[in-house]
């Protein structure tokens, strides 16, 4: 068997329909899963869905927002349908609200708090309640959760109360670990430091004083976060769990 195949694996990635998302979806079908792909917007989920099939692998584009229960129920449901499995691979990548205020605490918008907090904590719980029980039966499953080094470190880039509800949802993982060590499912989190995302802020300038910072001299780009997310989805990382997992180019060490 080659080293991280993952032939036979379902895998749901939320947030798969563009960037980062768009990344992983890819790598775990690059290695066998099959991949239901989620995102708020259809067509979204629909082109990584067709990129993946057109590049002989298997996916379904599952349209639902994550902070919905029922929606997620449904659309769990529609995966396992169409897939023809449970989900082996969860991969929580949704957590960035559609026109998320960047601002200092006291400048936030209140309305800002609920919108962070439902997508980054509440929207990976709904999905993890989905999925957790068939991994456990089975005896084999991966979560996966997307965070942020905003959750493990102070910045003074307006993203408090982001940085806040990933300090929450990776809580969560590490005790989600404990609970389900042995059963064969394992849970961790992935730290992203600064990524190509940024790019759509139209300052060249601005993102290459960014790039120079970092000690590797380059942004994270989706195949980076994709073949990590591969090697936590694998039957060789059957020992790693309950980690936080920092992504970032050497910008923060541990």
């Amino acid at each position: 068997m080659a080293a991280f195949d993952l032939s036979g694996r379902f895998a749901l990635v939320t947030g798969g329909g563009q960037n980062l998302g768009a990344g992983v979806a890819r790598a775990l079908a690059s290695q066998g899963a099959a991949v239901a792909v989620n995102d708020l917007v259809a067509d979204r989920a629909e082109v990584t869905a067709e990129e993946i099939r057109g590049a002989g692998g298997a996916a379904v584009a599952v349209a639902f927002d994550v902070t919905d229960a029922q929606a997620v129920a449904e659309g769990v449901g529609v995966a396992r349908r169409v897939l023809g499995g449970e989900i082996d691979i969860l991969v929580n990548n949704a957590g960035v609200p559609a026109g998320m205020q960047v601002a200092p605490f006291r400048n936030l918008d209140r309305a800002e708090w609920k919108r962070l907090i439902d997508i980054n904590l509440y929207g990976s719980l709904n999905c993890v309640a989905e999925v957790i029980e068939p991994m456990v039966a089975q005896g084999y499953g991966r979560v996966i959760q997307i965070s942020s080094g905003a959750g493990r470190t102070g910045l003074k880039m307006g993203v408090s109360l982001y940085g806040a509800s990933k300090s929450g949802i990776e809580g969560f993982i590490r005790h989600l670990s404990q609970e389900v060590a042995r059963t064969g499912v394992t849970a961790n989190s992935i730290a992203l430091g600064l990524m190509q995302t940024l790019r759509p802020l139209d300052d060249d300038d601005a993102t290459h004083a960014i790039e120079r910072q970092i000690p590797l001299g380059r942004l994270g780009s989706p195949a980076d976060v994709g073949w990590l997310a591969v090697y936590l989805a694998s039957p060789e990382a059957e020992w790693m769990t309950g980690q936080t997992i920092n992504l970032n180019g050497g910008t923060t060490t541990s």
